[in-house]
């Protein structure tokens, strides 16, 4: 008999529900890199809008092992993430599971999410190492897919609400940008908030500031492809950081980012 069995009168049932909860979340955090796995095969994609397909089907159509993705199959119909058919042996993506897990300009849209589960445990040797010392673990120690999935997941929000109506919700603050102003995006990431709003006030200039370089460049590249470059820099830490006393109060508009 363990001490706390000794100390305390042990609830068996309690006990076991406790067991299969956690048995519930390690299941579920497994199933998150089938997720990562099927969203970077283009699986799920392959799937989407057809009738059903076959374990072999699926495995030619995505240049992969047929007996892996019949495993990787059943367990995504046991977790309700496709639909399976006994009769016919096919597999399916249901329309709504098709948006969330193809769709990258749904706000719906979940890749992105899973993504960032991935990395972070991929991260948590090293956090706990830096727990053990107390100095901390900085967003720019994380792996890419953390960072990638916040862009991936948050983008789709951003584009569909920022502009509409997460900023005319903010008292006063549309005027400025549509008059003309500087605009600080504090945490830019790879420019998703940013470059939606350069787009949608032509008359202002836009400054994305993040401490995480790889952030920066990708951000720079976005801006260019999307032809606002011009008025929206993102300057990095090795070209000396954001300009910070050029935001005059009663000049500038700073509005934080989410992630992205």
């Amino acid at each position: 008999m363990s001490a706390v069995q000794e100390a305390v009168e042990v609830d068996g049932d309690k006990r076991m529900q406790f067991v299969f909860r956690a048995a519930h979340e390690v299941g579920a955090k497994l199933n998150t890199a089938l997720v990562v796995m099927g969203d970077k095969l283009g699986v799920y994609r392959a799937l989407a809008g057809t009738r059903g397909l076959t374990p072999g089907e699926l495995a030619e159509r995505t240049d992969t092992a047929e007996r892996d993705v019949r495993e990787w199959l059943n367990a995504q119909a046991a977790g309700s993430f496709v639909a399976y058919d006994a009769d016919s042996g096919r597999y399916s993506l249901p329309p709504e599971q098709a948006i969330a897990l193809t769709d990258p300009d749904s706000p719906a849209y979940l890749p992105g999410l899973f993504q960032t589960a991935i990395g972070s445990v991929l991260d948590s040797p090293e956090i706990t190492e830096k727990v053990r010392s107390g100095d901390g673990f900085g967003w720019h120690e994380h792996v890419h897919d953390v960072h990638d999935g916040c862009e991936r997941f948050f983008r789709p929000g951003y584009s569909a609400h920022l502009v509409a109506e997460w900023l005319p919700a903010l008292d006063g603050r549309v005027e400025k940008p549509e008059r003309g102003a500087l605009v600080a995006d504090v945490g830019c990431g790879h420019g998703a908030s940013t470059i939606p709003m350069a787009q949608a006030y032509p008359n202002s200039t836009f400054v994305g500031s993040d401490y995480h370089d790889g952030s920066i460049e990708t951000a720079q590249k976005r801006a260019q492809e999307a032809g606002v470059a011009d008025r929206v820099s993102f300057p990095s830490r090795a070209g000396g950081g954001v300009q910070w006393h050029r935001l005059r109060p009663g000049d500038d508009v700073r509005l934080p980012a989410r992630y992205g």
